[in-house]
């Protein structure tokens, strides 16, 4: 996704800056998706040169891209970042209920990535601050949204259903299904039942 996508990233000053040329640009988004899938699988130690197996790329082509493992681990971040503020968004034509739940599944992907990198890029707070707002901007208005159609409780808080939903994305689940089960547990905890 391009940073003229969305004036909120633009004006941000963070944004994640993908090649012109639509192989190069594959490329990048192939490494953005490798690397996503094994921070979260083995952490911020994970294996570059197993990020651009996955991502069916050189080892040259990961560091044309990313100079240095920090680069790749903002780069990541940022394009989660990106995809919730994209994604919501997107969501309007679903029903209240269904905007925010799917948003909310598109979450936990995003608190697990940042998660496994988090250590990696903690001294990048103004990156954070960046994030969180970009997020609440983006969710906010789905809870709301949801809770005025009925379909949410009127009594949580956004930042109350943040909580909620980091703390299942921080459980070490013994498998995905466990924390799918989990996940609509917490979900059905922030629906109102009429």
């Amino acid at each position: 996704m391009a940073a003229s996508e969305s004036g909120t990233r633009a004006e941000s000053g963070f944004t994640v800056s993908r090649p012109a040329r639509a192989d190069a640009r594959r490329n990048f988004d192939a490494l953005l998706d490798a690397a996503r899938e094994v921070f979260a699988a083995d952490g911020a130690g994970a294996s570059l040169e197993g990020i651009a197996r996955r991502a069916a790329v050189n080892i040259a082509t990961l560091y044309r891209n990313f100079p240095t493992r920090q680069h790749l681990f903002e780069a990541v971040y940022l394009d989660e970042v990106e995809a919730l503020a994209l994604m919501a968004a997107e969501l309007d034509s679903l029903e209240p209920w269904d905007a925010l739940e799917s948003w909310l599944r598109q979450f936990v992907s995003y608190a697990t990535t940042k998660k496994a990198i988090y250590d990696a890029i903690a001294h990048r707070a103004d990156m954070f601050v960046t994030g969180r707002d970009m997020i609440h901007a983006a969710g906010r208005p789905l809870l709301e949204r949801a809770q005025g159609a009925g379909a949410a409780r009127a009594d949580v808080t956004f930042d109350d259903v943040l909580f909620l939903v980091n703390g299942v994305s921080g459980a070490s689940f013994v498998q995905e299904a466990q924390q799918d089960r989990v996940l609509a547990m917490a979900l059905d905890g922030i629906k109102a039942h009429k």
